[in-house]
């Protein structure tokens, strides 16, 4: 299995002082809604009849390993493939009788950036908001104030192949959100970008969402799920939990999960495997291990540590991460 957690965290786990849990402002209808939405290629399913909605104002996460339908999902509801059930309506807009009134509506970033790499930043902007419509004065305008937004205002000029990778993703989601989309997808905006920019990148989101812009992110990092109002784990197809991330941790997770610090965490966690511990990860240094009445069998787990060479020094109860949890529940629903 391809789990999310081997893509391991570059932002602190803690909450950022920019983090709001509070649920954003709901404004009249939900912007995303999908109904039983599925899609199959010949006997493959790639999306299961999920449910879900998204509502204004908020940045919800989609969150799964690669493969697990997150763009596919993405592009059902950008109206660009059809569904082969269910219904899905953005911005209230049916995706199956009206795809093509969504683009102008919505803004849409990549992991790939889309950008002209032989074109200037300013040419860039200028590209992107001609083709969303933008002319003259209110173009300028815009450009303008998306610089000045993403921080590029002194590089409008440079040639856009020799910025850095994370001023390439800011120019990226400066051009998506040029026309002001009321909705904004973006489909895993952050792979392979340094762990600074990233950081940077998840203040402009929030930014954008104190505005009353909805954000739709898919990605395999659980750093910035944690950072998302709420989320919905995917995984072959299908929806396995949804919510806050909070409830979810609070919900989802059963039993405990020990954090381990030895010596030889390799040898420690072939041991605690073979002793049936049922999930066992590691964790940088240290050893997570998770399951049902676990505080009931923290001196067996010393003792199988220590007969094993593994020399532990610390063993202790912690909260559950979101990657704990959702290895956990992934593990519950992985198909035979």
């Amino acid at each position: 299995m391809n789990r999310a957690s081997k893509k391991r965290s570059s932002i602190s786990s803690a909450r950022p002082d920019w983090f709001s849990e509070k649920t954003p402002t709901i404004m009249s209808n939900p912007a995303v809604v999908a109904r039983n939405l599925t899609k199959r290629f010949g006997d493959f399913t790639a999306v299961d009849h999920i449910n879900f909605e998204v509502q204004t104002g908020e940045i919800f996460g989609f969150l799964g390993p690669n493969g697990s339908g997150k763009t596919t999902t993405i592009r059902m509801l950008l109206g660009l493939i059809r569904p082969t059930e269910g219904e899905a309506r953005v911005l209230g807009i049916d995706i199956r009788q009206e795809p093509q009134a969504i683009a102008p509506r919505i803004g849409y970033m990549s992991q790939k950036f889309s950008l002209y790499p032989d074109l200037t930043v300013d040419e860039n902007l200028t590209f992107y908001g001609r083709a969303y419509g933008l002319r003259g004065q209110q173009l300028q305008s815009r450009k303008n104030a998306v610089l000045e937004t993403i921080g590029l205002e002194r590089h409008r000029q440079r040639i856009t192949a020799t910025l850095a990778g994370g001023w390439q993703q800011r120019l990226a989601l400066g051009a998506a959100i040029l026309h002001q989309p009321e909705l904004l997808f973006l489909d895993e905006p952050t792979a392979g970008v340094d762990p600074v920019s990233r950081r940077n990148f998840w203040r402009l989101l929030y930014e954008l969402a104190a505005k009353h812009t909805t954000i739709f992110v898919t990605t395999h990092y659980m750093d910035e799920a944690e950072q998302c109002h709420r989320l919905a784990f995917i995984h072959h197809g299908k929806l396995i939990a949804i919510g806050p991330p909070g409830q979810i941790k609070r919900e989802r997770m059963q039993g405990q999960v020990v954090e381990i610090l030895c010596d030889r965490p390799e040898i420690g966690i072939q041991a605690l495997r073979n002793a049936q511990i049922p999930e066992v990860a590691l964790y940088g240094k240290r050893i997570h291990a998770a399951g049902p009445d676990l505080e009931k069998r923290m001196e067996e787990i010393q003792t199988i540590l220590q007969e094993a060479g593994a020399h532990p020094r610390r063993l202790r109860i912690i909260p559950p991460s979101l990657e704990d949890v959702f290895i956990a529940n992934v593990k519950n629903h992985t198909q035979p």
